[in-house]
């Protein structure tokens, strides 16, 4: 396989602004990634992994699993980023999700990510898949700059039915552009 796209150690990645810190997540966290991954208030709209598939990503060179703090130390969500080693240079938003609700977090989180992204990374296509009904996730997606691309229907068997994923991206000459 051709070598990815990944420039920054894994211990490396840490990012921030006025109003938040993203951090590599440790062990000790993830009684608070479990906590919020299985709050009612996500549970519909993420997936959930058992504690051990999250220890393991930990030191998954292809992923990074991060820890999101406002500046308090209040951890407030994660984020898990796969494919820094795919050769067609796309990194996928696995996970994003915030306990914290309707302080703007997840726009302002979604933006920190952009950025290292496209300015630390090779990554020419950051890409995320969000179900169809979650109308308040796509549009902060959409208003930091990603595009819809198509929907994956009725791709998920949860709960007795089927749902749908709806695929969205930016590249990185559209990042360029906004900036």
């Amino acid at each position: 396989m051709e070598a990815g796209h990944q420039e920054e150690r894994r211990d490396d990645m840490q990012t921030q602004s006025a109003v938040l810190k993203i951090r590599q997540t440790e062990e000790s966290d993830l009684t608070f990634v479990i906590s919020t991954e299985n709050d009612q208030e996500n549970t519909p709209y993420i997936g959930q992994w058992t504690f051990e598939q999250h220890l393991n990503s930990l030191t998954n060179e292809d992923m990074r699993h991060l820890i999101i703090e406002n500046y308090s130390g209040d951890k407030i969500g994660y984020v898990i980023l796969t494919g820094l080693l795919d050769s067609n240079k796309a990194l996928c938003i696995k996970r994003i999700a915030i306990q914290l609700k309707g302080k703007g977090y997840g726009k302002e989180t979604l933006k920190l990510i952009i950025k290292w992204v496209f300015e630390n990374t090779g990554t020419h296509r950051l890409w995320l898949d969000v179900k169809d009904f979650n109308s308040r996730a796509r549009h902060t997606y959409e208003s930091v700059g990603f595009v819809f691309e198509g929907t994956l229907r009725d791709s998920i068997f949860k709960g007795g039915r089927f749902e749908s994923l709806s695929i969205m991206s930016i590249l990185s000459h559209e990042y360029k552009s906004r900036n």
